[in-house]
């Protein structure tokens, strides 16, 4: 079970919140008078709970307060499992559930996308060493190699954040997780232009011309690249390793790209291109139905329609690209 620590700073009225009644199943709960009129009540929950918490929180304490979660990493004595209380289950059941069993808050999500589309000096960085490596593992046909620039590359962040934001209609997001993906993205390509200029590309190399052809198969691997990207961001799993096999599905292809292109070979460049697209646009159609299943919704009811329609607008566009691309797959076979 994971748990957070959600401590809320408010001004003191000399007064513990009180909670509705078999609302949360809270593990603990302290309040303690604070300097300046300030007063913190910390509250010990199950993770899937945090979401619900801090919404009821912006509800009640109107103005000037501040939410913290801290990750619990053990606890004693040792809360009870679901399975050992089923009457604590059944209430769960009844109750409208805002957040899937196990998923972190909605403000965890939050958190996660503004860190992960930081584009600074590290984030630049990164992107150009994976790519150099990447580009020398392609050139040199060495499988290793191009792996190890996977575990380098940033990709997955930016990717998403693009469809958590989304997901939540949220436009300030999605306007960072786009500026992050195409600054990313257009560093790899660029840099791997400028090595397929200098350096001598075949395009009969393994791991390049791998990258020229286009199959139901890799619609698959993007897709459950997509899927566990955000599954591993909702359930604060490893994302650096699921992180690889996002960056399987994205960086290889626009390195390709970028090689064969700088080394005059438009018709695979465009291959590449055309399997570059389709990793994009599978990947992020997973990545948000993946946050749909989850229950991942606005927190304001006003926010609501927007996020429905930025939902319609993306889930139409990703489709319908991908169909256009199997058709095109389905006829030229």
């Amino acid at each position: 079970m994971a748990l957070r620590l959600v401590e809320i700073y408010r001004p003191d009225d000399g007064q513990a919140l009180t909670f509705p009644d078999n609302t949360y199943d809270l593990l603990g709960h302290w309040t303690h008078a604070l300097d300046d009129n300030q007063r913190v009540d910390r509250v010990l929950v199950d993770v899937d709970e945090t979401e619900a918490l801090i919404d009821w929180v912006d509800q009640v304490v109107a103005t000037d307060y501040r939410v913290t979660l801290q990750s619990v990493e053990a606890t004693l004595p040792r809360p009870e499992s679901d399975e050992d209380d089923e009457a604590s289950s059944d209430e769960e059941e009844e109750e409208p559930a805002s957040s899937s069993s196990g998923r972190v808050g909605r403000e965890e999500l939050y958190e996660y996308a503004r860190t992960a589309t930081d584009v600074d000096s590290i984030y630049y960085a990164l992107v150009l060493l994976s790519t150099v490596v990447a580009a020398g593992g392609m050139l040199r046909d060495q499988v290793a190699v191009v792996i190890g620039a996977m575990v380098i590359a940033p990709l997955i962040g930016p990717n998403i954040a693009l469809a958590l934001g989304t997901t939540l209609g949220d436009a300030d997001l999605l306007g960072r997780s786009v500026q992050a993906t195409i600054a990313g993205v257009g560093l790899a390509f660029v840099a791997a232009l400028a090595m397929g200029v200098v350096l001598p590309v075949s395009p009969e190399t393994g791991e390049l011309a791998a990258r020229t052809v286009i199959g139901i198969a890799d619609v698959a691997l993007a897709s459950a690249a997509g899927a566990a990207g955000a599954l591993s961001v909702t359930r604060d799993g490893a994302t650096a390793l699921v992180g690889v096999m996002v960056a399987v599905a994205l960086l290889p292809p626009i390195v390709a790209v970028g090689l064969l292109l700088g080394a005059g070979y438009a018709g695979a460049a465009g291959a590449a291109g055309l399997l570059t697209i389709t990793n994009v646009a599978a990947v992020n159609l997973a990545a948000v139905c993946t946050f749909l299943a989850q229950g991942v919704r606005p927190r304001d009811w006003r926010d609501v329609e927007k996020a429905r329609t930025s939902i319609r607008a993306a889930l139409a566009l990703w489709i319908a690209l991908l169909g256009v691309l199997i058709a095109a797959l389905w006829w030229a076979s």
